[in-house]
């Protein structure tokens, strides 16, 4: 299943694509004469050199010390998706203008929040899945109205995957569907954690879950827990990622073998039209047409080589 009027990716590798858009990113760091070690500014405090407008960083600082979120650790690297998200819909909302972005998301078929709409930046609820301690779920940019639905939006940039689950990644579990034992899974049983209660209770809990030997959470925990927080809250979830990618839609023989399209066979039917794709070209196309951000989409434009 492929969203409405998605183009699939062309079918090169990833690593020509990444190769390709860092070094647009590194020679816009050269072209503004910002000191680099690589693909990186030449230290993370220096990250707000890889934010376009001075403004949108202010921003960002302003919402870091009132929710004390936390900073991605490779924010000052060009392929940062944290910072291209900043800098794609940073503009919109310190100029209180997220028309562009209701337009590119309206036209791939997202509902828009009612009334006035307000946009945070890693949204956290430590309430939804019990996540007491360490680092909870965190959503990239929650966009909310006067009524549902909230917009629960994850953007990638060049990443390969969703995250995994750390405590098979660093060898404390051995990978095994937990589904109808939860007693063996660690952030169930020893943690606290809901995510398979709240996967329960919303219905995914099907056979093509639970039937496997494999666990899903083990590779794919990021778009489970991010898809349930979106789903509990009675939210729509939206991947914002970049066509040319080959990660997340492919076409193989006609066949589109992107992994989205993967990951939404786990879905419930009833689910699946929450779930959304929007693309950083097709956000970017609507800011251009708006002709009201004529002073910064060029060079956002140059930073990732659209």
């Amino acid at each position: 299943m492929k969203p409405n009027g998605l183009p699939t990716a062309k079918t090169f590798s990833h690593q020509e694509y990444k190769k390709s858009v860092g070094l647009k990113g590194t020679a816009w760091f050269d072209a503004k004469g910002l000191e680099r070690s690589g693909y990186c500014l030449e230290s993370r405090d220096k990250w707000a050199g890889n934010i376009i407008l001075p403004q949108v960083a202010e921003l960002v600082k302003e919402q870091r010390k009132e929710r004390h979120f936390a900073l991605h650790n490779f924010v000052h690297h060009c392929l940062s998706s944290q910072a291209m998200l900043f800098n794609l819909v940073g503009p919109l909302i310190v100029r209180e203008d997220l028309g562009p972005l209701q337009a590119a998301f309206i036209e791939a078929g997202v509902s828009w929040p009612a009334g006035t709409t307000k946009a945070i930046f890693e949204f956290e609820d430590r309430n939804i899945f019990n996540e007491v301690k360490s680092q909870p779920t965190s959503i990239d940019l929650v966009l909310e109205g006067e009524a549902t639905p909230k917009l629960y939006i994850e953007a990638k940039f060049v990443e390969q995957e969703f995250g995994g689950c750390s405590v098979f990644e660093r060898g404390d579990c051995s990978g095994s569907n937990p589904a109808r034992t939860l007693s063996s899974c660690y952030l169930h049983n020893k943690k606290g954690r809901t995510y398979w209660e709240k996967l329960e209770q919303l219905g995914f809990l099907l056979p093509v879950m639970t039937e496997g030997p494999i666990c899903p959470l083990a590779n794919y925990y990021q778009f489970f827990r991010e898809v349930a927080f979106a789903r509990v809250n009675g939210g729509e979830f939206v991947l914002l990622f970049d066509e040319r990618s080959p990660v997340f839609y492919r076409s193989v023989d006609g066949a589109d073998t992107g992994l989205m399209s993967f990951l939404l066979t786990f879905v419930p039917e009833k689910h699946k039209s929450h779930v959304h794709a929007v693309s950083i070209q097709k956000v970017a196309a609507s800011i251009r047409d708006s002709g009201h951000h004529d002073d910064w989409i060029s060079d956002f434009e140059e930073k990732y080589g659209l």
